[in-house]
This record gives structure tokens, C-alpha cells and sequence, in this order.
């Protein structure tokens, strides 16, 4: 697998190299837009949105069950979108993605049915996790989506916390996550259907009302529990190749104790990066979570989630004006020098190169 990745990366990074002199022909919000993930409500997204995408200010689009009524009618809406972006000046498709965990946690009909438990706790895990995440890739690019948040790497504590109530993580023990992660994600990217392994450096350790989405989260694991449990299904994916990581906003003293993982540059550059040697998209859980409520606007929180080092800003409040808050305050932040303009285009240069692997 390493000697495989190893031979791909010339090849990736040859086909990248054209691509900051085409990015230089972008404005500051074009620019910016290359890092911000939008959201909208119902089943028809909104002419702001598409005209968002059509001036090049859009990466992507994540979608909800509310969004989807049929797979004929989110692969319509799919078409339109995609036809938005074939207007702008950005040759790259846009990432359209959804939750398709698997279980309780699906958008769209059909597979993968079986939970992460259910798969973890099979006789043939490994076999499961494979069906499931070809399952998962089937079904996305069925209908013209090409990014999964899922799987789950969270190794769960105690039964019934906050990952297990909705059989969401594979298992309690790290080794059997590894392993169901590893073949997931393997599955799922064959079928060209890029994975995201969530929620790093792990959620596992949450109690049953410790919601990021509702409000701050503070993990007290010590750091060889964290290293020693929570993060072990890491290797194995970055491994198997996983094009996205998402990072948690929960915040983890034993790490930095001052900011949510996903403000945190001590996480993910030195954790993420550095000790687990990711040089893949982050991509950050919903920017409008309640554990972010101290951290100030949406556009506070995507410059200081993109100075921390995350990739991509996910605007999952079901509201374009959302991403466009995130796209024009970047901008601005990367007009001023505010961000810096170097690690700015590395971002975007990684989010490029994802999206030109994708159809």
C-alpha cells in the first residue's frame, strides 16, 4: 500500500503543479471560496447558491436528509449544481458530499443498512466493512456525489456514550477499528468516492450528553490513552490512503488545552500531521457547533480554523449565507496578510488536487 502511494505522488504532484499559476488568476474571494463547504434547506438549493458556485466562490456542498426526497431528485439537483460549476471559472468539480455512515446515520436509501457496530460485532468484520463501504461508494456516486464523511474512527469507552448510542463506532476495541476502518475506506475510494476518517484525535471518550453539536466538549484522557486508543485507527487509514480527516471541536487537555482540536494548531499540525504524517484535506466538523459558541462569528471561527491548519470550513447550517460569511471574511484575512498567504495556497493547492482525483 505505502509502495503504491509512493508511486502515485509524482503523478499527483505533476498534475498539481500547473495549478497555482491558475490559481493566481483568481480574486481573493474566489480564492477563499476554494476552502468553504456550503449548505442549504429543502429539496431545491437556492439561486444564491448557484450563483455562488457559477463566480467560483464554492468548494462544495454537503447534503442533509431534508435535502433529499429521492435519489432522482438529489441526482437532478446534483446535475444543476454540477452545471453551475462547468459555468466558472474553476475547471475542478466541486465536492458534494453527505453522512452515509451506515445504520442510523444514512442521508440516502439503501446502503450501507448495517451499522459500524453491527459491522464491528459481525463474524467477518473486515468482509463487512468491505461490503459496506462499496456499498457507500456505489450509492453516493450513484447520484453523482464524490465525498463520504464517514467512516467513523471513534474508539467508544463505555456502551451507550455519546458514539455508541447511535452505533456509530466499530468497536471499543482499537485494533478491530483499525482494521473495519482500513477496509471501509479502501472499499469505498475504489469505487472513486473519496472517504473521511472522523472525529480526530477522537470522540470516543464522550459521555452520552457531551455533543460538540450542542455545546463545549472537554475530553480529560490522558495522552497514552489518547495515543494508545483513540488515535491508533489513524495509521492505518492514512495508510490505505483516506483523502479527507475530519477534526473534532472537542477540546483535549492533554494535547492543548486551550482550543477545540479543530482551532487547535498544536492538533493538527503537530498531531495530525506531524505524529500520524497526514498530508491529506482536513475538513472541519459544522462551523456553526455549539462548542464553538466562545470563538465568536462564523467568519472568526473559519479564519481561526484555517490559521490552526484545517483545510476546508464546513458550513452545515442548512444556510448559504453561512459559507459566504466564511468566504468573505478569509478573503478578506487573506487580502491583509492576516492569514498567511503561503500555508493559504498549500490548503488550497491540497483541496485542488482532491478535487481534480474526483469526478
Amino acid at each position: 500500500m505505502a509502495a503504491a502511494l509512493a508511486a502515485g505522488m509524482p503523478a499527483a504532484r505533476a498534475s498539481a503543479r500547473p495549478r497555482p499559476a491558475a490559481l493566481t488568476g483568481l480574486t481573493a474571494l474566489q480564492l477563499a471560496g476554494q476552502r468553504v463547504i456550503y449548505s442549504y434547506s429543502g429539496l431545491t438549493p437556492p439561486q444564491d447558491l448557484i450563483t455562488d458556485i457559477e463566480n467560483g466562490q464554492a468548494a462544495g456542498v454537503i447534503f442533509f436528509g431534508g435535502n433529499i426526497s429521492s435519489d432522482t431528485q438529489i441526482a437532478a439537483v446534483i446535475t444543476q449544481l454540477r452545471q453551475a460549476q462547468a459555468n466558472s471559472p474553476i475547471p475542478q468539480p466541486l465536492l458534494l458530499m453527505t453522512d452515509q455512515e451506515g445504520g442510523e446515520v444514512r442521508r440516502l436509501p439503501g446502503e450501507p443498512v448495517l451499522s459500524e457496530k453491527q459491522i464491528g460485532q459481525s463474524s467477518d468484520p473486515v468482509a463487512a466493512a468491505t461490503a459496506a463501504g462499496t456499498g457507500a461508494g456505489q450509492n453516493l456516486a450513484g447520484v453523482g456525489m464524490n465525498v463520504n464523511l464517514a467512516p467513523v474512527l471513534d474508539v467508544y469507552y463505555k456502551s451507550g456514550n455519546f458514539i455508541d448510542q447511535y452505533q456509530r463506532s466499530y468497536s471499543n476495541n482499537p485494533a478491530v477499528v483499525t482494521e473495519c476502518g482500513q477496509a471501509f475506506i479502501t472499499a469505498q475510494q475504489a469505487t472513486g468516492v473519496a472517504a473521511t476518517a472522523k472525529h480526530f484525535p477522537g470522540l470516543g471518550s464522550a459521555t452520552k450528553n457531551q455533543d460538540t453539536d450542542t455545546g463545549p466538549v472537554t475530553l480529560n484522557v490522558s495522552l497514552s490513552r489518547l495515543r494508545g486508543a483513540d488515535e491508533v485507527p489513524y495509521p492505518a487509514a492514512i495508510a490505505a490512503g483516506v483523502k479527507l480527516v475530519m477534526v473534532s471541536w472537542a477540546i483535549y487537555p492533554a494535547l492543548d488545552p486551550n482550543y477545540p482540536a479543530g482551532l487547535s494548531s498544536i492538533i493538527i499540525q503537530q498531531e495530525l500531521r506531524g505524529r500520524n504524517g497526514y498530508t491529506g484535506v482536513t475538513i472541519t466538523d459544522a462551523l456553526e457547533a455549539g462548542a464553538l459558541t466562545a470563538y465568536g462569528s462564523t467568519g472568526q471561527r473559519g479564519i481561526d480554523a484555517a490559521a490552526a491548519g484545517m483545510d476546508l470550513i464546513l458550513c452545515s447550517a442548512q444556510d448559504p449565507t453561512e459559507g459566504e460569511a466564511a468566504v468573505t471574511t478569509l478573503a478578506s484575512a487573506y487580502t491583509s496578510g492576516q492569514l498567511d498567504p503561503t500555508a493559504f495556497n498549500a490548503a488550497v493547492n491540497r483541496i485542488t488536487a482532491l478535487r481534480a482525483s474526483l469526478h
